[in-house]
């Protein structure tokens, strides 16, 4: 089988895969043009066409439809072998692309490199700090490692830790204003909101204890940021009261700088995994990556750092 055909293969499979030639450019590293051009050639060496084309959409013919049934899975097989191989037989090389939260990123993640490529020194890790939730796959990145990344068909999340939100605040702040004693008094203080990146919308959370109590947690917003630790530093400053991802609020309660109030109270963000693909030959630099990871976090009980 020749180069071409193989790209030609390519640009029809993620064209279909993806709905168009843009998104599957993306995901070839080439041009829209040069995506629809593969597509022509094979639709000419077929004798068939495989895409019915407008202006706005892209979609399959009945005969594309029954090709991509044929080929689909079998041609991810085949890359997914020939990238095993290339890999030298199963050995960890080549470059990996992981998408971190940006903090714990920093703070986490950054520090295990020295081990891992003590481990591995023929991958290379090639880290993007991502105050968002990536597309994993289309974006082309190997690993994530975050929180909310939604769960398609072809991925897989294990989970690291469980992410607290506390509530504090800095010691200037409730000097001037006071100390809440109950999840009640919040609403008369000054709060630092926080806007999700998905949805736009200003998050609210309730407050719950280990006993099984459970409160809402209403402030007056005074600044709405879009970052956990852009908030932190805000109310560190003496802004107002928010409520911080345990990682966040961490060092700065720990410095001083933060003080938690309500210290029995606490919200639940869900979980910080990692995620990757579930291809069946899953590349070694990805395997070993993800399981280094796994069991760093373990070894070093950074789950706490997160919940406590």
């Amino acid at each position: 089988m020749s180069q071409d055909a193989f790209a030609h293969l390519d640009a029809f499979i993620y064209s279909a895969e993806e709905g168009g030639f843009s998104a599957a450019a993306r995901r070839l590293g080439m041009t829209p043009a040069g995506v629809s051009k593969n597509v022509g050639k094979l639709e000419a060496s077929l004798g068939v066409r495989l895409f019915q084309r407008s202006t706005r959409q892209l979609r399959l013919t009945d005969e594309g439809e029954q090709f991509l049934r044929a080929v689909g899975e079998p041609w991810h097989r085949i890359q997914d072998a020939m990238g095993v191989l290339r890999e030298g037989a199963g050995r960890p090389s080549g470059p990996l692309r992981v998408a971190l939260a940006p903090a714990v990123g920093r703070m986490h993640f950054v520090p295990m490199l020295e081990a891992f490529h003590a481990l591995y020194p023929d991958v290379v890790p090639d880290l993007h700090f991502e105050n968002r939730q990536v597309d994993l796959i289309a974006e082309g990145y190997d690993v994530a490692i975050g929180g909310g990344v939604e769960l398609t068909q072809g991925l897989v999340a294990r989970e690291l830790a469980q992410v607290r939100i506390l509530v504090a605040a800095a010691p200037s702040y409730l000097a001037r204003r006071g100390t809440p004693a109950h999840p009640d008094d919040l609403a008369a203080h000054d709060g630092i909101g926080r806007r999700a990146i998905r949805s736009g919308r200003l998050q609210s959370w309730t407050l719950r204890t280990d006993d099984g109590r459970t409160a809402a947690a209403e402030l007056h917003p005074v600044a709405v940021l879009d970052d956990p630790e852009a908030m932190a530093r805000a109310a560190a400053c003496g802004l107002g009261i928010a409520l911080l991802p345990a990682p966040h609020a961490g060092p700065l309660l720990r410095s001083g700088e933060l003080v938690r109030i309500l210290p029995e109270w606490h919200a639940q963000a869900g979980g910080l995994f990692v995620y990757y693909s579930s291809r069946r030959l899953l590349p070694a630099k990805t395997r070993v990556f993800v399981e280094f990871v796994v069991e760093r976090f373990r070894a070093l009980g950074l789950a706490a750092a997160f919940t406590a």
